[in-house]
């Protein structure tokens, strides 16, 4: 629903209420994505196969034979590299809730984005507004 104004130079122009209305919509779908979120939590999850320092233990010298897997969370806290060991039973749930806080991280960049455009178009009809 676009609509036509006269600017004081006396040239038509056609505000971007079609796109606003674009934008806002495109806006309430990704909000509704925030609702599909589960827990979070920032970090990075990491499944380590570990040489344990043994000269003729199996491990030293095949890379297949190497004690594990680990499961870790490595974040960082105040400048500092966090690392959590985690149980295997628990592995599982970190990695999806790590997988969580990437997704909520795009959909917020996303909003972010689709917000200043929203803003930009609000401005330029608030400025139009004045102007006639």
């Amino acid at each position: 629903m676009s609509r036509i104004s006269v600017s004081k130079s006396g040239t038509r122009s056609v505000e971007g209420n079609a796109s606003l209305e674009r934008y806002a919509q495109r806006f309430r779908e990704l909000r509704r994505g925030l609702e599909q979120i589960k827990y979070f939590c920032k970090g990075t999850f990491l499944k380590r196969m570990m040489k344990c320092g043994k000269a003729r233990c199996a491990c030293a010298s095949d890379p297949t034979k190497r004690h594990g897997p680990y499961f870790e969370l490595t974040y960082k806290a105040n400048g500092k590299t966090v690392n959590v060991k985690l149980s295997p039973e628990a592995a599982p749930l970190y990695r999806a809730a790590a997988q969580q806080y990437r997704k909520l991280k795009t959909l917020l960049n996303r909003l972010e984005k689709l917000s200043k455009n929203i803003l930009r178009h609000q401005a330029k009809l608030a400025e139009s507004k004045r102007q006639n």
